[in-house]
């Protein structure tokens, strides 16, 4: 069923607004989210605070890491919710354009990440001595992010619904998401090394090529993986 872009675009902020909603009323998933960045971010600090100069040299990595495993746990949280509370079907039976609930689901997943991700950044800038805020750099997170959880939110999908849901999330999403996260370190990491903007363009570049391309596939093939 193929709806107008106002239905459509009133479909998807109806489910980011029940996702946003049942998620402030319990805190469920962005706490588990930010406790899990918290205790990685703080694990690197003290293995790394012996060797200062390994330390300034991996932060892109290290952080990187840290949004990938937080992002991981809460895909697989919010898609495994609406499983177990019988949403998805719900949502599956509404009638509106399948593409709906794939935007709908992207963008509250992207929402919840950001957040922890605003939270963790000033923790991070303490621990490791180092300035995060920077227009450029927090352009690559966002654009990192919104990649990491395009693809994510499809694996999700498919992996809900499965008994190992949560050993094949992972085993899916990372050897896809290499990509962009290859892009997102390499682009980070030479902001943080001192390089300008225009240095790092390749890899920014690849980013946005390959968010719109992940973006894109997910979008074709979302209705394949509901309906199987």
């Amino acid at each position: 069923m193929k709806s107008s872009s106002p239905s459509l675009l009133k479909a998807t902020f109806a489910i980011v607004r029940k996702d946003l909603a049942a998620e402030f009323r319990s805190f469920e998933l962005i706490s588990a989210m930010l406790i899990f960045s918290l205790l990685v971010i703080i694990i690197f600090n003290f293995a790394l605070e012996l060797d200062i100069k390994t330390r300034e040299a991996v932060n892109a990595g290290v952080l990187w890491t840290t949004f990938a495993f937080a992002g991981t746990l809460g895909l697989n949280r919010s898609m495994s919710v609406e499983k177990d509370r019988g949403c998805m079907d719900g949502l599956l039976l509404a009638p509106v354009d399948r593409s709906a609930i794939y935007f709908g689901k992207a963008l509250s997943n992207l929402a919840f990440m950001v957040i922890v991700e605003a939270i963790v950044l000033p923790v991070y800038s303490m621990l490791y001595n180092v300035n995060l805020f920077r227009i450029d750099l927090l352009a690559v997170i966002i654009l990192g992010s919104i990649g990491y959880t395009a693809v994510g939110t499809l694996l999700a999908t498919m992996s809900v619904q499965t008994r190992m849901r949560e050993v094949l999330l992972p085993i899916l999403l990372f050897p896809i998401a290499i990509p962009v996260l290859l892009a997102a370190v390499k682009a980070s990491g030479g902001l943080l090394a001192g390089s300008t903007f225009a240095e790092i363009m390749t890899p920014f570049n690849l980013l946005v090529v390959y968010d719109v391309i992940f973006i894109a596939i997910a979008f074709m093939v979302f209705d394949f993986v509901v309906e199987e």
